[in-house]
């Protein structure tokens, strides 16, 4: 989010506070759910297995996501021998995080159909109608990012998770071996802007195809489209 957001809009910082609360809980969680019931007692046992977002968020991530844009979740401990089919079971397991985001963005505008579909726009008051406008963009954004982000092939990410289970052990061995350069090349997309911008556009650019392809299937699905113009009474 960075500092020069927080002046400029400070009513959205405990709607964004909120929303990666909920992201971040849910995608631990996922990670950990999915592993438990692939018969790892590792994140049971580190009591992982649960939507309380007090078990899976890290203090100073949060607090650097505010300070320069970008933090991190306690990350799930798994352990893949416990798996009966270790590299098919390891991979699901790291898909399961962005699918989660993914997923939590899908509900928020699910939700927003709902609520047009109930006429509940209609009876809002001021206040809760600048509330849900605040909230559900946030939310749904804010999921796709972390689904498109968490799916690059850099550690500490999921996406390195899924291409080590993806390749053959020859290059799995020869990726580990370079694996710590990785981390460099993942920490300059992070803290320098002009190459986050210049090289990850073209991933984030993808945000608009999947809104458009899940906002297409919900109203074919309610049998008409949302009125996204509901939500822009703050501009």
């Amino acid at each position: 989010m960075g500092l020069s957001e927080i002046a400029a809009h400070p009513e959205q910082v405990p709607f964004t506070l909120l929303v990666l609360m909920l992201a971040f809980a849910f995608h631990e969680f996922a990670h950990a759910y999915t592993a438990d019931r692939f018969g790892d007692p590792t994140p049971r046992s580190m009591g992982r297995v649960t939507l309380n977002p007090r078990v899976h968020l890290d203090p100073l991530g949060m607090l650097l996501i505010f300070l320069v844009g970008f933090g991190w979740a306690k990350p799930v401990l798994i352990n893949p021998n416990h798996f009966r089919r270790p590299r098919l079971m390891n991979l699901i397991v790291s898909v399961a995080g962005p699918l989660a985001n993914l997923l939590l963005a899908a509900l928020g505008m699910l939700s927003l159909y709902i609520l047009q579909a109930a006429n509940a726009f209609d009876g809002m008051s001021h206040g809760l109608l600048v509330a849900v406008s605040l909230f559900f963009p946030t939310m749904i954004n804010l999921n796709l990012v972390l689904f498109q982000f968490n799916l690059l092939p850099l550690p500490p990410l999921d996406g390195y998770r899924i291409l080590e289970s993806l390749l053959p052990v020859r290059l799995r061995v020869k990726l580990a071996g370079v694996s710590q350069w990785f981390v460099f090349v993942f920490l300059l997309f992070v803290f320098v802007p002009s190459l986050s911008s210049a090289r990850l556009g073209r991933l984030f650019g993808l945000e608009g195809p999947i809104f458009k392809g899940i906002d297409a299937g919900l109203a074919m699905l309610f049998g008409f489209p949302f009125d996204w113009s509901i939500l822009n009474i703050l501009t």
